[in-house]
């Protein structure tokens, strides 16, 4: 059956970690009016986080990824400068440095309290951000086909946004720790593969029928058909430092899609993996960043990220173009030669050591580099 072309519109939610300015921790129990000041501001683009010391930001849908770039560099400046009004300062990294997630507590708010009661010392533990991107696709089967077909393309995401190398003040070995928190929740990880939206409604209903979960919103996949909107909602990425990796991710994401569309208008359509293969290059990506590469399964080899990159820019190529966002995937390249967050912090970590700081206070240099870069909404780079 050949679909409408979908409007592919693009949307970013981030989560931030609030600090204590003097100290650098997690401000454990920031104002009230800190919110308050923000929501009036920002209006519904800002909202709380399961845990006290997070916040959440969201933009409004746009066709075009660089119409999201002023509304994002709003919404990081406009927290920054209400929170410095209470000493506090967002970093936008996917767990904190140094802070322990036990002397964290979660937002009193009824959905949250349930969650809490429901899942206990899994959901404690949970002191990490995401950054979530929605896709706009109308028709319903179609967002279901798509999603079946870029879960191969996950681990290649989310190998760009690592940001969490570091848990309760050590070096974890992992660029991105956070996913072995998120792990230990229920309903996470890749996808299972739907026929049919039915399909996939008829098994959202077995769980709500048993009473085990309200709706769809508490199916907390990798990619997932969002509840809210008609949109295709991917979740496995760590929430990027710099704004310029975030909106690159986005419209790599946004032009997969696309890509994955065209080939079905031709009657054709990625080959599909098996989730044992899939998950052995996520847990390559969450382990290893860009350092190691990923296994090309058609090759049956490990291949150099870098490869595999340039083949998924020459992929999409002709959708970026389309799309208005060639600038946002050459950055792309400019990822892998800068490193991500996580090879950042990691390199700043070590250069304070090398000067001879010690180990804790080389940890909130870690978080100084963060408080700056989450700030630093930078015009677009020229990639020519």
């Amino acid at each position: 059956m050949v679909y409408k072309r979908p409007s592919f519109t693009v949307g970013i939610e981030e989560e931030y970690l609030l600090v204590d300015k003097d100290t650098n921790a997690l401000a454990t129990n920031p104002p009230k009016m800190l919110f308050e000041l923000a929501q009036a501001k920002l209006g519904e683009k800002v909202t709380h986080e399961f845990l006290r010391s997070q916040i959440e930001v969201n933009t409004d849908p746009a066709p075009f990824i660089h119409a999201i770039r002023p509304q994002l560099a709003l919404l990081r400046s406009t927290i920054a400068s209400v929170a410095a009004e209470f000493d506090i300062s967002p970093i936008a990294a996917s767990t904190h440095p140094f802070s322990h997630w036990k002397e964290q507590d979660h937002t009193d708010d009824e959905r949250y309290n349930i969650i809490a009661e429901d899942l206990q010392a899994v959901v404690r533990r949970l002191l990490i951000c995401g950054m979530h991107v929605h896709i706009g696709i109308d028709n319903d089967d179609l967002r279901i086909d798509l999603m079946n077909q870029v879960v191969y393309f996950l681990p290649h995401l989310l190998v760009l946004s690592t940001s969490s190398p570091f848990w309760q003040g050590e070096n974890t070995g992992l660029k991105s720790y956070r996913m072995s928190v998120w792990d230990q929740m229920p309903r996470t990880g890749l996808p299972p593969a739907f026929d049919s939206y039915a399909s996939f409604q008829d098994h959202i209903q077995v769980l709500v029928n048993a009473g085990l979960i309200e709706d769809g919103s508490k199916l907390w996949w990798d990619v997932r058909p969002s509840t809210k909107f008609p949109t295709l909602e991917m979740r496995i990425c760590d929430v990027c430092t710099s704004i310029d990796d975030a909106l690159a991710i986005a419209a790599l994401f946004q032009c997969i899609l696309s890509m994955l569309y065209r080939l079905r208008k031709n009657n054709q359509q990625w080959r599909k993996y098996s989730t044992m293969l899939v998950n052995e290059n996520r847990w390559r990506a969450q382990r290893y960043g860009t350092e190691e590469g990923l296994v090309d399964f058609g090759r049956g080899q490990i291949v150099p990220y870098t490869e595999l990159l340039n083949e998924i820019i020459d992929l999409v190529w002709e959708d970026a173009q389309i799309l208005e966002c060639t600038d946002e995937i050459l950055h792309l390249r400019y990822i892998l030669e800068n490193g991500t967050s996580a090879s950042r912090q990691l390199n700043t970590f070590d250069q304070a050591l090398l000067k001879g700081e010690d180990h804790n206070t080389a940890l909130s240099s870690v978080v100084d580099m963060l408080i700056s870069e989450t700030s630093n909404a930078t015009p677009a780079r020229d990639h020519s």
